[in-house]
């Protein structure tokens, strides 16, 4: 797909299209069968500088474009789902770090972050609070030079291996989202961070998600922002990542679009390969379409991403159409593969468990379409 981007991010991208398809995409079957997480190919993706795609550069990372960000990560996904899972939930604790962050912590934390040394984790959702963060009970409270944070989190991403989680918890009680700060703990510094085991999920499996219990006590200089601003923090940070799952979604649907593509080239009924038929035809086109218009959507919040303006109705458009599009386009490819697209001898099952979980995480399909109506009557 040609995007619009700097010429020197078209030959990066080609890099990484490549390293996808040539190092991920042969472990991908092997990572959900074994349900083995992604991070085995951390080293690799720190040496191309995909742990800091979406970071400036002077924060260490590659200083990407908002489409060429876009790209990379379509690129990643379409290869292998889990290990883009793995990388955009590190993203998501890299931007609330860079957006939130003061000198000193971006300092600290970001060339690292950046380079692939250390593994970051975005601990928003909790039990009771997934759709609404601001309902939230993790709360943290001053205790001497710093804060005790207790509560608990849910379906956190990369947790299990991160040197640092960025937390949101409730500073005041009582003053809903304005009382919402964000802070960085780092687990295999301190006590009192209890990470439970694996979530077993459907798809994604090589993308693992945690629950965590805190009772634990950080430092001031680990907050990020003056109190009272995590939740403008989160949702900024949120917008990004709206995109980034469109990524990921359109990334999964064009690899499931190709694979219906050349099994109707292939195979045959009589003299005749499947593709030739007028109903396979037209099913093609539809998933043709859908794609297409997926990526236009995405990329519209993708240039906005980088212009200083809001973008939250374009990420969250994006998001909406990319992830229930994205489900078609895969079913409809299974469809086409017949009884063998039901086996896991072909990756059309593989695509649609994880694609499934796309249309609830960073806002389900009902969330995005909320943030729309409101943009509008706004």
């Amino acid at each position: 797909m040609n995007y619009p981007m700097f010429e020197d991010e078209r030959t990066v991208i080609s890099q990484i299209e490549r390293f996808s398809q040539e190092v991920l995409a042969p472990k991908a079957a092997q990572l959900d069968e074994e349900a083995t997480f992604a991070i085995l190919h951390l080293p690799a993706m720190a040496e191309m500088g995909l742990m800091g795609m979406n970071l400036p550069e002077d924060a260490g990372g590659l200083g990407l474009s908002g489409p060429a960000l876009y790209a990379a990560v379509e690129a990643v996904a379409g290869a292998c789902g889990s290990t883009a899972s793995m990388l955009t939930a590190h993203f998501l604790a890299t931007d609330s770090v860079l957006l939130g962050g003061d000198a000193v912590l971006k300092a600290r934390l970001l060339p690292d972050a950046a380079a692939g040394n250390t593994l970051g984790a975005f601990a928003l959702t909790e039990p009771q609070a997934g759709s609404n963060p601001a309902d939230m009970t993790t709360y943290a409270v001053r205790e001497g030079e710093g804060y005790r944070i207790k509560g608990s989190k849910c379906f956190i991403s990369n947790a299990g291996a991160a040197d640092f989680i960025v937390v949101y918890a409730k500073t005041d009680k009582t003053a809903g989202a304005r009382g919402v700060s964000a802070f960085v703990v780092e687990p295999k510094a301190i006590t009192g961070v209890d990470i439970a085991p694996n979530e077993r999920t459907m798809g994604l499996k090589g993308g693992h998600v945690f629950g965590i219990t805190f009772d634990c006590w950080v430092p001031e200089a680990n907050r990020l922002g003056d109190e009272g601003t995590g939740f403008r923090t989160a949702m900024k940070v949120l917008d990004n990542g709206r995109i980034e799952v469109a990524a990921q979604a359109t990334g999964i649907a064009a690899a499931a679009l190709n694979a219906a593509i050349s099994y109707a080239k292939e195979r045959k009924v009589g003299d005749h390969p499947i593709g030739d038929f007028q109903g396979l035809q037209f099913m093609l086109a539809d998933c043709a379409t859908e794609l297409a218009a997926a990526r236009a959507l995405s990329m519209q919040a993708a240039v906005k991403r980088g212009t200083g303006e809001r973008y939250s109705t374009e990420s969250a458009l994006a998001k909406l159409y990319a992830t229930e599009a994205a489900w078609r386009i895969a079913d409809r490819a299974l469809q086409i593969h017949g009884g063998y697209g039901y086996t896991r001898d072909f990756p059309l099952e593989r695509y649609l468990r994880d694609l499934r979980i796309f249309r609830i995480y960073e806002g389900s399909s009902e969330i995005q379409r909320t943030i729309i109506a409101r943009g509008l009557l706004s």
